[in-house]
């Protein structure tokens, strides 16, 4: 896959080994399972299932607090190669796309997707959505903290598809209880797998799911297919593709 937060990728350079990604099979499963979760708080999926099958019947229980993503502004908080498939889509679903990134795309990109760029602060101030799509590094850590919480727009939501060490899950906790935030859909966690006795497991406005938003059929087929074609380039005496690069 794309995360080497758990490979020494400074000990392989000093022995003159390359660390290669492997972005084919994780990019469209992960920006598919970014609206999954995205629609799956805005319209209470788990909540309207489980009180069908215990016999509740919540027709117009649920409308006050449920919304629909056309007109909403979406924030991209990165906007690499995950980022740019989500912005494609949410094109389809009509929302207002802005993103964050150190490193601002060209004017071009930003036109072909529809997309504005915005200092940190200033998205976290007017997104209803608030998406993560960056790797864990030392500045990324906890970079969703009470701090930038409290600057995000109350009420508004927040996905998470990328790591779960982006997020500090106790002041998220806080948010989610004090109203500040409206919901979240987390696909990964500080610790996995969490404690089955994680306090987020008990709000009603968030939806969880076991880090598989790249674990698709198709997805697996493409990863296998890049990878052995990168193995392939070392044995011709070529340099692989998508290579970490160390400062």
């Amino acid at each position: 896959g794309v995360g080497y937060d758990k490979t020494d990728v400074q000990a392989a350079a000093r022995r003159g080994i390359p660390v290669a990604l492997c972005p084919a099979g994780t990019i469209i499963g992960v920006a598919e399972h970014t609206f999954l979760l995205i629609l799956a708080v805005y319209k209470q999926l788990v909540r309207a299932d489980r009180s069908v099958r215990e016999g509740e019947w919540l027709q117009f229980g649920l409308r006050a607090d449920s919304f629909e993503i056309a007109g909403k502004t979406l924030g991209l908080v990165g906007l690499g190669r995950i980022g740019q498939e989500v912005a494609k889509r949410a094109r389809a679903f009509e929302a207002n796309v802005v993103y964050y990134d150190i490193i601002r795309q060209d004017e071009g990109l930003e036109k072909r997707l529809g997309v504005r760029y915005l200092a940190l602060e200033e998205l976290l101030a007017i997104a209803d959505i608030v998406t993560l799509h960056l790797p864990v590094t030392p500045e990324s850590q906890h970079l969703i903290n009470a701090e930038t919480l409290q600057l995000m727009k109350r009420g508004a939501i927040l996905i998470n598809t990328s790591r779960g060490a982006l997020v500090d899950e106790k002041a998220l906790l806080e948010a989610l209880e004090s109203g500040q935030l409206g919901g979240a859909g987390l696909d990964v966690f500080e610790k996995e797998p969490p404690d089955i006795n994680n306090a987020l497991f008990k709000r009603w406005n968030v939806t969880v799911t076991p880090h598989i938003s790249a674990g698709t059929k198709d997805a697996l087929v493409d990863k296998m297919d890049s990878a052995f074609a990168n193995m392939v380039r070392v044995t011709e005496g070529k340099q692989p593709l998508d290579v970490v690069q160390t400062e």
